[in-house]
Formats: structure tokens, C-alpha cells, sequence
């Protein structure tokens, strides 16, 4: 359980600053839960996704679904992180729509672990925002312990603009015969108990309105791993719903230090291919953890808005190509990283030897004469 007590005599003087005006409250408690996280090790992937990473997802899903080009949102109704944490994701969401003149209807956040439920709503509060702006239920995601998107009609389903989430990766979980029914896998299938990546995805994608854009990060043995997750992934590839994959550096999280992917899933995609984005060697090196600096964040921003295709960084690839991959997404099978080997002219590199051998030649003729006047044996 986070200790507040000793974090507020820790960083009291920072926060005082934080502090001068009411509405930096907000901040000033976000400032704690990443200083709590960041010593946290493991346990902060449990309610904390890094900033420069949550601002990744939040400035995806606020540009337009259809022409990203064309920029923010004006307006996003509802917005959902089934996975909330401590509810900076949404946050983020929100201030990004906000900062540019635009607003949000209401955020829905879901945590299974009660005192992260908590932290949520109290983060919730402490930005100012009133109870009818936001809700936090607490209870299982897999299980859809949540009644309000249990519906069963689908004229009284509720569906949402933008869906951002940093599920646990690989999750062991129990799926049971009834399951195979859920209204959120039934058209898919279930994912296998040793990871229950997927289950969390299409639980987010069971949601998502049909003019929405959805951001998930998850570890990159989705994107290729076979049996039940391969048939999970060939559908939804099938169905033109997956936008782009984003590959990031290793070591950004706290909870670990494999390399993660985001994958942008929509329902009104236009375009036929897929856009791959390959990040991972984009960073800066810490000691203790490698983060993202303004640039790398704007480039990945950039190349997701306008799908450029850089040598060594991004590639639009058709759908024919992925099937003829057997619907692999591993992102080195289209995105080549190796630097091109120098070509080599043998034909130059011929002359130049036979010019060095000519100038040893002479230089050792030289030589021999000077040993020859010293009566000396030659070389």
C-alpha cells in the first residue's frame, strides 16, 4: 500500500511549489504516484503507465479515426481504460482534448485491485473533476464484472470514442466452457490461459464505437505466437481492424523490462494495409531506465498521423504481404533494421593495391641502396 505520510515529508518542498494554486493539486499528486512508482519496481505496472508512454496513447486516440491529418477531436462522449490503474491515462486523455479547446462527455475507468481503485478516484478528485464527470468501478475486466457494459441488447450497448489500457502482460487466467459464449470473445475465440493478452484486447474492442480509435499495450509475443491468439489475430487482420503496431524501446516500464508493442485497432479503418512503426532503437539511455525524449515522441506521433514510410522506422504493408507472412506481425519481418552492407568496387580496390605494391617496390630499391653503400645485407 502507498504510504503518503512519508512520500508528503519526502518531496514536501516540491510539492509546496506544485501546490501554490488549487488546481495543481492535481499534478502535485500525479508527481507522487510516479515517485512512488519509479521506486516501486514490479509492483508499478500494477497502476502507473510512464508519461511519455500514456501521452503516446492519449495523443492516438484523440486525433480523428478517419483522417488523422485533419487533427484533435472536437469532442470525445465517453472515454474507457478498462485497466485503469491510477487513472493517469484517462487523465491524459482528457487534458489533451481540453488543452485544445475541445471536451470530454465522461471517463470510465475499471480496476480490479481495491486500494488502485481508490488512488483513481482520488486522482480523479484531486484534478478537479466532479463525480459526474468520471466513473471508476471496481471489479474484474476478464470476468465483465461490471453491469453497466453487461447489456445484452445491443441497442442499449455502450460504446466508446477512445479505449486506452496497459493490461498486466500475460496473464494467467481460468476461462471456462461458458466463455466460448461471452458476447465479447464468442466471434473470436478464447486466448489461452498462460496469457490472457488478448482476452483483455477484444474486451476493449467489444467496446469501441464505430467512429472510435483504440490504443492497447501489450508485450510482442501477441503479434506472433501461434494456435489460439494466431486465429484471434488472423480475424481481426481478416476484418481490416487493425490500424498500426508500434514497436518501443525495452526498459521504459517499471514493471519490466521487455519491449512492448501498442496496437491501434479501429472499427471504420480505410485504408488495406498496416502501418508498422519500429521504435525500439529510438531512446535515450538511463541508468536505471531508458525514457523517450519530445522528438522520439513526435516522430512516432507523426508517422502514425500522416503513415510515413521511413528506411529502417516505418512501412505500410498490404494485406497480401501478411497473409503470404501467415499473419505474423512481427515487426522485423517488414521493417529491416540492418544497416545495407558498403558495396565494394574490387575493380578500384585492385588498382589501389597494385599502386601500394609499386610504391613498396620503390621505396625498398631505395632502401637496398643506402645498405648496399653501408655493406649491408639487403631486405
Amino acid at each position: 500500500m502507498i504510504n503518503f505520510v512519508l512520500l508528503f515529508r519526502k518531496y514536501q518542498r516540491k510539492l509546496r511549489i506544485l501546490a501554490q494554486t488549487p488546481i495543481l493539486w492535481g499534478d502535485a499528486y500525479e508527481y507522487l504516484i510516479g515517485q512512488f512508482a519509479a521506486g516501486s519496481g514490479k509492483k508499478a505496472g500494477e497502476f502507473y503507465t510512464p508519461q511519455q508512454i500514456s501521452s503516446i496513447l492519449s495523443e492516438i486516440v484523440t486525433l480523428d479515426s478517419q483522417d488523422p491529418t485533419t487533427g484533435l477531436k472536437p469532442k470525445l462522449e465517453k472515454v474507457l481504460d478498462f485497466a485503469s490503474g491510477s487513472g493517469s491515462l484517462l487523465l491524459n486523455v482528457r487534458k489533451r482534448i481540453k488543452e485544445n479547446g475541445g471536451s470530454v462527455g465522461k471517463i470510465y475507468g475499471q480496476e480490479k485491485n481495491i486500494t488502485t481503485y481508490n488512488l483513481a478516484r482520488m486522482n480523479m478528485l484531486l484534478h478537479g473533476m466532479k463525480d459526474t464527470e468520471f466513473e471508476i468501478f471496481h471489479g474484474d475486466t476478464l470476468l465483465n464484472q461490471w453491469d453497466e457494459l453487461n447489456e445484452m441488447n445491443p441497442a442499449k450497448k455502450v460504446e466508446f470514442d477512445a479505449i486506452v489500457a496497459n493490461p498486466p502482460f500475460s496473464l494467467r487466467w481460468e476461462p471456462n466452457e461458458a466463455m466460448a459464449e461471452d458476447f465479447r470473445f464468442k466471434s473470436y475465440g478464447l486466448a489461452p490461459k498462460s496469457a490472457a493478452d488478448f482476452a483483455f484486447l477484444l474486451h476493449g474492442f467489444h467496446f469501441l464505437s464505430q467512429n472510435g480509435t483504440m490504443a492497447i499495450i501489450l508485450p510482442h509475443g501477441v503479434l506472433f505466437r501461434g494456435g489460439a491468439e494466431e486465429r484471434i489475430r488472423t480475424k481481426l487482420l481478416k476484418d481490416n481492424n487493425i490500424d498500426t503496431v508500434i514497436g518501443l524501446p525495452s526498459n521504459l516500464f517499471y514493471s519490466t523490462g521487455i519491449p512492448v508493442c501498442i496496437i491501434i485497432l479501429k472499427k471504420c479503418k480505410k485504408e488495406d494495409d498496416v502501418l508498422f512503426i519500429n521504435a525500439s532503437e529510438h531512446f535515450e539511455k538511463g541508468k536505471r531506465q531508458n525514457t523517450l525524449s519530445e522528438s522520439h515522441f513526435e516522430k512516432i506521433i507523426d508517422t502514425y498521423k500522416y503513415r510515413n514510410e521511413l528506411p529502417r522506422y516505418s512501412r505500410r504493408v498490404s494485406m497480401e504481404e501478411i497473409e503470404k507472412q501467415g499473419y505474423n506481425l512481427n515487426i522485423s519481418r517488414y521493417v529491416n533494421t540492418s544497416l545495407e552492407e558498403e558495396k565494394i568496387d574490387l575493380r578500384q580496390v585492385n588498382l589501389k593495391l597494385k599502386a601500394i605494391n609499386l610504391e613498396i617496390e620503390k621505396f625498398t630499391n631505395e632502401h637496398n641502396k643506402f645498405l648496399d653503400e653501408l655493406g649491408l645485407p639487403r631486405i
